[in-house]
């Protein structure tokens, strides 16, 4: 399986994505900024680093898959681009793009953002227009399957990740 696992900051898609790969043996976690941070001085060229993490994962997806393995990419994409390289990879895979997206109202996402412990490095402001992006992207993506994601419900919104994937 190719699973994107889609959503505004702080909507628990790294957290879950790591729970499926403890799950599912042999599963990969690509998480896109893992990747671009192996990047020498990628804060340097962020748009060029940014790119290459994205063609970098692509690539990496591209490998485990054929090997048989499921790739989970938890990542907040809010513009079209990656999705349809995304869908173009699992066209080319013979398979479908699980496409996720974590969803909780917009002030109780504000609220987690702002109490994450490695702190907030955008404002409110800024994460509304995310979450809004968001959900105009969602809108436009008619296999994108919306999943709750309530804070401190890892087990709950896990379970309803894995009844989505199973759609």
């Amino acid at each position: 399986m190719l699973i994107l696992l889609n959503g505004p900051p702080a909507s628990g898609k790294s957290t879950l994505a790591q729970r499926y790969v403890d799950d599912h043996p042999l599963a990969l976690n690509l998480d896109i900024d893992r990747v671009r941070a192996m990047l020498g001085r990628w804060a340097d060229r962020p748009i060029e680093a940014g790119l290459a993490a994205r063609a970098l994962t692509l690539a990496i997806a591209s490998t485990h898959l054929r090997a048989g393995h499921d790739v989970i990419i938890p990542q907040y994409l809010g513009r079209p681009e990656f999705l349809e390289q995304l869908d173009q990879l699992a066209g080319a895979q013979g398979i479908r793009l699980h496409e996720i997206v974590l969803l909780d109202s917009r002030p109780n996402l504000l609220r987690r953002f702002r109490d994450r412990p490695d702190g907030p490095v955008a404002d409110d402001a800024e994460l509304t227009e995310m979450y809004d992006r968001l959900l105009r992207i969602v809108e436009q993506r008619p296999n994108a399957r919306l999943v709750s994601s309530a804070d401190g419900q890892v087990d709950e919104t896990y379970r309803r990740l894995l009844a989505a994937l199973e759609r």
